[in-house]
């Protein structure tokens, strides 16, 4: 058989590996409370995806976005993190890459230091983590890990992958559904996670574990990083 490279699979965070439509609307109500302003939570959870400068602009007035925004990454780890809870068929999909020898790259939207968290509060096994990019520009993130393949359940998560000439998997978790990331051109739709470990399976069948024509390297090791800074 001859010898396959590792490869890399990226992943999205914010409803495709992590459940955190609660843990958001939290955070909004708890802004809403402290300031006084109504904020409808179940709009804001289903826009969730793009940058949080854009979400806080429907609500207040320019000049205050950038308050608005530091005051929501203040008290998002207090808030949020606890009530943050696995997608269904998350661990099983990253245990599906890691168990084919691959590594597993989450790259958000949401600010490095709430990625890093909330990857640490769901103790995902992931290899790299990177924050603060959305649509096109994860597309850098993605080239730099030699990414194969990118998931995740918004349009501009197949922009990622566009971005990075790989193949866009979605999945209809979030706001859009499968008819609506097909339309878009994501190469693969899937229902959730649940059906991603057999995708994966099919699309590596037959490969050495990490590539690798005896097995893992010498040197290699299943231990996860510590992603923390």
């Amino acid at each position: 058989m001859p010898y396959l490279e590792p490869f890399a699979i990226g992943f999205d965070l914010d409803l495709t590996l992590a459940d955190t439509r609660t843990a958001i609307a939290a955070v909004y109500r708890a802004l809403s409370e402290e300031t006084g302003v109504p904020i409808d939570t179940a709009a804001v959870v289903r826009r969730i995806g793009p940058p949080l400068e854009e979400e806080i602009g429907y609500w207040y007035p320019p000049e205050r976005v950038p308050e608005m925004v530091a005051r929501y990454r203040a008290v998002y780890p207090e808030i949020a993190i606890p009530a943050t809870v696995a997608m269904d068929g998350a661990r099983e999909a990253l245990d599906a890459v890691r168990q084919l020898g691959g590594r597993v790259v989450v790259v958000s939207g949401k600010n490095q230091a709430d990625t890093e968290r909330t990857v640490r509060h769901l103790d995902f096994p992931v290899d790299a983590v990177v924050g603060g990019l959305f649509g096109m520009d994860k597309g850098v993130a993605l080239r730099e890990h030699r990414a194969v393949a990118y998931v995740g359940d918004h349009p501009g998560d197949v922009d990622a992958a566009r971005a990075a000439e790989i193949t866009s998997i979605g999945v209809a978790t979030g706001g859009f559904d499968a008819a609506a990331l097909t339309d878009y051109g994501a190469d693969i739709v899937l229902p959730d996670l649940r059906a991603f470990p057999d995708w994966l399976t099919r699309r590596y069948a037959g490969r050495y574990p990490n590539g690798h024509p005896e097995g893992r390297p010498e040197g290699y090791s299943d231990a996860v990083p510590d992603v923390r800074r």
